[in-house]
């Protein structure tokens, strides 16, 4: 998944979009196997990888000034 097109506005709120459809997502997965499920841990990881990307870009830019 790349996201680093540019960091404006719309990139920053398109990669918000996909963190909270994907947070949608991991809970309902869970609310129907379980937190241990093989499905349930892959959303987790996908969730992860959203979030740190958008810490790597928006987050970290933030905190250097």
């Amino acid at each position: 998944m790349t996201y680093m097109k540019g960091t404006s506005i719309v990139k920053k709120n398109e990669l918000l979009h996909l963190i909270e459809q994907k947070r949608a997502e991991l809970i309902e997965v869970v609310n129907q196997n379980g937190f241990t499920s093989s499905i349930a841990i892959r959303y987790s990881q996908e969730l992860d990888h959203l979030l740190n990307e958008y810490n790597r870009i928006f987050i970290k830019k933030v905190s250097s000034y």
